[in-house]
């Protein structure tokens, strides 16, 4: 625990270990400093502008980030749900109550661990892997997306369903943000041609189930006596965060 700042803080350990991150860049330390909930942050909880704008969470995890230098924006996916249930049991208690088929469920937030990735896979300082396509051969050179990345997925399924209203781009929009070569080549425009005309769905799957051992993350899960082996997702509603939300 830090005694230089006038308020309690506690690091929390990055499931990427920081591997992930150009060696200059402060998060290649494979950890975040991060101070405890006051008043302050409860006040971005409730903030109606920033719900409204779907951006009450990340509000509220850049002022729990002590480092006002770390680039928010370059966390990788699985280490910003690393820093959300760290802001979870600093705020209010590692104890989490919900419902699961009508049971009330109580997790100790604090035993969630990581979950494990194969670090052989990885170069150091470099977020970028390779995978070849079971059925077509081909080679994909892919990076973990950030929460930058993310917010570009997003807004881009946005614009599409503004023109086309049905559509359901979620999956292939990711995958354009996350591969970034086909074999050896990086243009653009070769590569989204590709996913929308080539990209088979069993290569696709594939390709989904092999990021499941590279992608570090925090196993947000638990596994109710005679329930799926693979456990449940423990549901982060509003409450999560904010267990008085209902008084």
């Amino acid at each position: 625990m830090s005694t230089e700042q006038k308020f309690p803080t506690e690091i929390v350990d990055l499931p990427s270990k920081g591997l992930l991150y150009p060696e200059d860049s402060i998060l290649s330390s494979g950890t975040i400093e991060m101070k405890y909930m006051t008043a302050k942050e409860e006040d971005i909880l409730t903030n109606q502008n920033y719900i409204q704008k779907g951006i009450v969470i990340d509000k509220l995890l850049k002022s729990l980030i002590v480092d006002k230098k770390i680039n928010y924006n370059e966390l990788l996916v699985g280490d910003k749900n690393a820093i959300l249930v760290a802001a979870r049991i600093l705020g209010y208690g590692a104890d989490y109550e919900f419902t699961y088929q009508g049971e009330q469920i109580k997790v100790d937030l604090t035993q969630i661990e990581n979950k494990p990735f194969d670090e052989k896979l990885v170069s150091k300082g470099k977020n970028e892997f390779k995978f070849t396509l079971p059925t077509t051969k081909n080679e994909l050179t892919y990076k973990l997306l950030s929460h930058g990345d993310e917010l570009k997925v997003e807004q881009e399924v946005k614009g599409i369903k503004k023109i086309t209203k049905d559509a359901s781009p979620e999956l292939s929009t990711r995958l354009k943000h996350m591969i970034i070569a086909i074999d050896g080549n990086g243009d653009t425009k070769f590569i989204r041609d590709f996913i929308d005309n080539q990209f088979l769905a069993r290569d696709s799957r594939a390709f989904r189930k092999h990021l499941t051992g590279v992608q570090p993350d925090v196993d947000l899960k638990f596994y109710p006596e005679d329930g799926p082996e693979e456990g449940v997702d423990i549901p982060l509603g509003v409450t999560f965060l904010w267990p008085d939300f209902a008084i």
